[in-house]
C-alpha cells in the first residue's frame, strides 16, 4: 500500500470517526466503542502512511508536513488510549479534522527534505519523548479550550446542545491536570535527554528551540505549583494551559515553518 492511499483510508476513517462522534454529542444512541474502533483503523493506517512519507534511503525526514502528521497521530494515539477508561472522546470532535489535515498535506505537500541520520539509541529516544510530550500538552490545551467553552455556557445557563453530553466540570478540570501531569514530565525528560544526547542545544541552529521549550516548561511547572499550592483553577488554569502551549507549539513547529517553506520557497 503507499503512501497516498494509507492516508486517503486514514482520512475516510477519520472524517466517519468525526460524523459518529457528532451524532454522540447531538443526543443519538452511538456506543463508545464504535467511534474508538473507526479512530483506531484510521490510527493504523496513518502510522502507515507516516512510516512511507518519514523514511527515506538516506535518513529520516522530519520535514514540516512530516512531523505534523507524526504529531497528530501521537495526538490522536493518546486521546484514543486514554478514552477507554476516562471520558475525553468529545476530543475527537476538534482532533480528527486536524488529523486529516495532516495526514494528507505530509503526502501531497512534500517540502523541502530534513533528514536525520540517527547514530544513537539515546537520540532515537530523545525524539520520541519529545513527540509524546507535545502531542499530551496539545491533548491538555484542547482540553482546557473545552473548558472554557463549557465554562462559558455554564454561566449563561445554556445547559442543551452538546454540553448535556460534557461531564461535569469539575470532571473536565481533573483530567486536565492528569494531561498536564504526565506532559510535564514527558517534557522533563525530553528537555533532560536533550541537553544529554544532543551536542548543542544552545547552537545557532536550535537555541530558539530551546528557549521557547524551557519557557513552557517553567509556565506548566508554575501552573501545576499554583494548582498544589494555592489551588489555582478555572481561568487562571485555562490562560496558562493555552500560553504554554502556544509557546511549546512554536518550539517544535515555529522554526520548521520558516526554515522549511518560508525561506526555502523564498
Amino acid at each position: 500500500m503507499s503512501a497516498i492511499t494509507s492516508s486517503v483510508f486514514a482520512t475516510l476513517f477519520y472524517l466517519l470517526g468525526t460524523i459518529t462522534q457528532g451524532r454522540s454529542l447531538q443526543g443519538h444512541a452511538v456506543k463508545r466503542s464504535q467511534v474508538q474502533l473507526l479512530v483506531l483503523a484510521g490510527a493504523c493506517l496513518q502510522a502507515l502512511s507516516i512510516y512511507l512519507v518519514i523514511h527515506k534511503p538516506s535518513g529520516i525526514n522530519l520535514n514540516f508536513f512530516t512531523v505534523g502528521s507524526l504529531s497528530s497521530w501521537m495526538v490522536i494515539l493518546v486521546v484514543l488510549l486514554s478514552s477507554l477508561r476516562k471520558p475525553v472522546s468529545n476530543l475527537f470532535i476538534g482532533l480528527l479534522p486536524l488529523a486529516m489535515m495532516a495526514v494528507i498535506s505530509s503526502v501531497l505537500f512534500t517540502g523541502p527534505e530534513d533528514l536525520l541520520k540517527i547514530k544513537s539509541l539515546g537520540m532515537i529516544f530523545h525524539i520520541v519523548i519529545s513527540v509524546l510530550a507535545y502531542s499530551v500538552l496539545t491533548v491538555a490545551a484542547f482540553q482546557s479550550a473545552l473548558m472554557s467553552y463549557q465554562e462559558h455556557q455554564l454561566h449563561r445557563r445554556q445547559f442543551g446542545g452538546i454540553i448535556k453530553a460534557f461531564p461535569p466540570l469539575q470532571t473536565m478540570e481533573l483530567l486536565l491536570f492528569e494531561f498536564l501531569w504526565v506532559g510535564v514530565i514527558l517534557l522533563t525528560i525530553a528537555l533532560g535527554t536533550g541537553f544529554y544526547f544532543v551536542q548543542d542545544m544552545f547552537a545557532a541552529g536550535v537555541i530558539h528551540k530551546t528557549v521557547l521549550a524551557v519557557l513552557a516548561w517553567i509556565m506548566f511547572s508554575i501552573l501545576l505549583a499554583g494548582r498544589h499550592w494555592l489551588g489555582w483553577r478555572g481561568q487562571t488554569a485555562m490562560k496558562l494551559t493555552l500560553s504554554g502551549f502556544v509557546l511549546l507549539m512554536l518550539a517544535y513547529f515555529g522554526s520548521k515553518f520558516v526554515v522549511d517553506l518560508v525561506l526555502t520557497r523564498g
